[in-house]
């Protein structure tokens, strides 16, 4: 097979779909692998690393797409790269396609069988291709708020951390899957006074086990919510409903109650985010006033540390890479359940039912679409 690799175009994405010892892997089982010269350049990884990895470069975007089979990438196709997509084509990236009818309009109409990263999922119930950049962005969540509460940033003036005499910053988060379990480590190790809120009350057993009178844990309830996101200096968005668009845990006069100058770090934002206010921004521009609320909600945060990230992802994505090569797109969907949940369109048909949920629109299960 052919695979292809281009550039992330997204405002200051550096991320990159394979990493040389990716392709290496490839290129010894008999496939080509072609990269967009400078893919990985801004992370250190070189053109000639990629080349003596056995990958064939190639100058544009446009190459990539007239000449592979499988396009394999980290962000959602933007549209200029739709366009280039076709119907013969396999499109294996992150896709959050629920609060993006734009983008699910070009995916349908170019033909083509889109993989999300976001919706594969594992034998234990889990989403192993989103887990290691929720890990990034739930770590990410904290070091933001602390730059954002800054003054020289706009904030408030405040220490996460306090100090002996003057009480530390108080973070809620909502959320105990892996952005929130992650955002839990990094603020409790700065020393923050820290919240979490859950339905899920194992994972909140599990936090109290570990952490103790550290943290408190809430159950989640509207009541709860807004009590401890009144009184918050800092609030991390960090809910998902797989594949689906995220619940809108604070609404606006829920925001406009908060301290002036507090911070919230929406992470859910690639699924349209959990506050009712939120809306994407760059790392370019990340952040924006509503109600005297600093509001970051960065839809790519893991690429400000896009090497560590790029190693982090390729991982987990490489053996389902691997597999639709080797096999092929339908015999690799049919072979495992589990990567067959990954698809979202395939040749001008809706897979996913979150996503035909959100947006209203119908739906074929994968299996029947394969079948076809």
């Amino acid at each position: 097979m052919i695979i292809g690799v281009p550039t992330e175009v997204k405002d200051n994405e550096f991320r990159v779909g394979l990493t040389p010892g990716n392709v290496s892997g490839l290129v010894a089982q008999g496939h080509a692998v072609l990269i967009q010269r400078g893919a990985g350049q801004q992370i250190g990884l070189t053109d000639e690393l990629y080349r003596s990895a056995g990958a064939s470069l190639v100058e544009s975007a446009t190459e990539v797409y007239a000449k592979s089979q499988l396009v394999v990438k980290v962000k959602e196709p933007q549209p200029q790269e739709c366009a280039m997509l076709r119907e013969d084509q396999i499109l294996f990236t992150y896709l959050h396609l629920a609060p993006d009818p734009l983008q699910t309009k070009a995916l349908l109409s170019s033909g083509s069988s889109c993989i999300a990263y976001e919706t594969v999922t594992s034998r234990a119930g889990t989403l192993p291709l989103l887990a290691p950049m929720s890990e990034v962005a739930g770590r990410m969540s904290i070091q933001a708020a602390a730059s954002q509460m800054e003054k020289t940033h706009g904030g408030p003036g405040i220490l996460l951390a306090g100090i002996p005499g003057v009480a530390a910053a108080k973070v809620v988060i909502l959320g105990a899957g892996v952005v929130g379990r992650n955002a839990l480590q990094m603020a409790v190790g700065i020393g923050a006074d820290v919240c979490i809120i859950d339905k899920d009350l194992d994972r909140l057993r599990q936090i109290d086990a570990a952490y103790g009178n550290r943290v408190r844990t809430y159950y989640s309830d509207p009541l709860s919510i807004e009590r401890e996101v009144c009184a918050a200096d800092v609030v991390i968005g960090a809910v998902l409903l797989p594949g689906g668009a995220a619940p809108k845990l604070v609404s606006a006069s829920m925001v406009a109650k908060m301290k002036p100058g507090a911070v919230v770090v929406d992470v859910a934002i690639d699924q349209g985010g959990c506050f009712e206010t939120s809306r994407p921004t760059t790392h370019s521009d990340p952040s924006y006033l509503v109600d005297g609320v600093i509001h970051y909600c960065v839809a790519n945060m893991p690429g400000a540390v896009a090497r560590t990230s790029t190693f982090g992802l390729t991982n987990a994505t490489y053996p389902f890479v691997e597999a639709l090569a080797n096999r092929g797109l339908v015999a690799a969907l049919n072979h495992d359940v589990h990567l067959r949940n990954g698809l979202n369109v395939h040749r001008g048909q809706l897979a996913s039912e979150p996503v035909a949920s959100a947006q209203q629109l119908d739906f074929i299960p994968a299996v029947e679409l394969l079948a076809a």
